[in-house]
């Protein structure tokens, strides 16, 4: 049995915390920025997001700590996250390229001269 696709927010936050820890305002800013404006995280979509994937064992706490008075912590990527982005990843790159072959075969070609 195949394994679901994931929700893009879902997808975005990984990706957010692939390449270094991010606590949660900067993993929002760093999606915002992933999906060039299209995806605005909501503060409850975000820590119900990654409560859920805590618990799936995809991210971990990398550290916490206190500022102003609020715990504030910083989110990292597992073994287990990083298979699964890597494959999203090659789905939606064999998606991409299924797309691009179907739209290529059904381009106009260039117009032939009428004598």
């Amino acid at each position: 049995m195949k394994k679901r696709s994931l929700q893009e927010p879902t997808s975005l936050i990984l990706c957010a915390v692939a390449d270094r820890p991010r606590h949660g305002y900067a993993i929002t800013q760093e999606v915002k920025t992933i999906s060039d404006g299209r995806v605005t995280l909501r503060t409850g979509t975000l820590y119900s997001a990654l409560q859920r994937l805590l618990e799936d064992g995809q991210i971990q706490v990398h550290s916490e700590e206190t500022v102003g008075g609020r715990a504030r912590r910083t989110y990292a990527l597992t073994p287990q996250g990083r298979a699964t982005l890597a494959a999203e990843a090659e789905r939606l790159r064999a998606t991409a390229a299924e797309a691009e072959r179907r739209l290529g075969a059904h381009r106009p070609g260039p117009k032939r001269a009428t004598a």
